[in-house]
């Protein structure tokens, strides 16, 4: 399972002389908390270049109001590319997580910047083929996990990687923590957000996490990590859909 971006962010991935035309075919753009950045279904085409903030990206399900969130995109993401490239509408929806700001660069203006820059046409290729291997790997999770291995996972994931949300203010000094609400995480890993509570009730009692508002503090990271991989016996089934 895989939330997060690749190794490095687009713009990271970029010389000096490239981040510096490529930001310039755009103008920034703030957003606030809860803003869509993008919406699936749209037929806009512009790419957008995080510059602050995160982001989901989610798409609809079969259950109506319920989506799924694909990916958690930082500062240096690009976002939008797919519309970019082809005729089609918007795959997914972009949302603020809080205050953002982004580079909206037109798709036509993008485009022909990939056409002059085949390095970073390159890059671009490279994270959509990291997309979709993710994507498949989300796909089979879904199919294959019980809702507790998958929110271990999807907890070991975020606490441990240092381009996570960041951190609650009033989290403990020094701990770990996913600063997510319950059903941001159940959207994250396809399921209720009751199966998630009930989840989440099962990993206090084993003392494996601490809960607050919109804080999961992980207190013990190897046996969560146990949890995720089916090593550990979490007594309970967490198979609530």
């Amino acid at each position: 399972m895989g939330l997060l971006g690749n190794e490095l962010a687009f713009a990271q991935s970029l010389t000096a002389q490239e981040r510096e035309g490529v930001l310039a075919l755009g103008n920034p753009k703030h957003f606030g908390a809860g803003t869509h950045l993008l919406t699936e279904g749209d037929r806009s085409s512009h790419v957008l270049i995080l510059l602050k903030g995160w982001v989901t990206v989610s798409v609809a399900t079969d259950r109506g109001a319920t989506r799924l969130i694909l990916g958690l995109r930082g500062p240096g993401e690009l976002l939008g590319e797919m519309a970019a490239l082809d005729p089609h509408p918007r795959s997914a929806t972009v949302r603020a997580l809080g205050p953002t700001d982004a580079q909206v660069i037109p798709g036509d203006a993008f485009r022909r910047f990939l056409a002059e820059h085949p390095r970073v046409s390159g890059l671009v290729i490279r994270q959509l083929t990291f997309r979709l291997r993710s994507a498949d790997q989300e796909r089979s999770a879904l199919a294959s996990l019980t809702v507790l291995q998958r929110l271990a996972g999807r907890l070991a994931e975020l606490s441990g990687s240092g381009g996570a949300p960041p951190r609650s203010p009033y989290a403990p000094s020094g701990s770990s923590v996913v600063q997510l609400a319950q059903d941001e995480l159940a959207a994250s890993i396809g399921a209720t957000r009751e199966a998630v509570a009930k989840s989440l009730r099962l990993l206090r009692t084993q003392h494996i996490v601490r809960t607050g508002n919109r804080v999961v503090e992980i207190l013990d990271p190897e046996l969560l990590a146990l949890l995720a991989d089916g090593h550990a016996d979490g007594h309970g089934d967490g198979r609530h859909p």
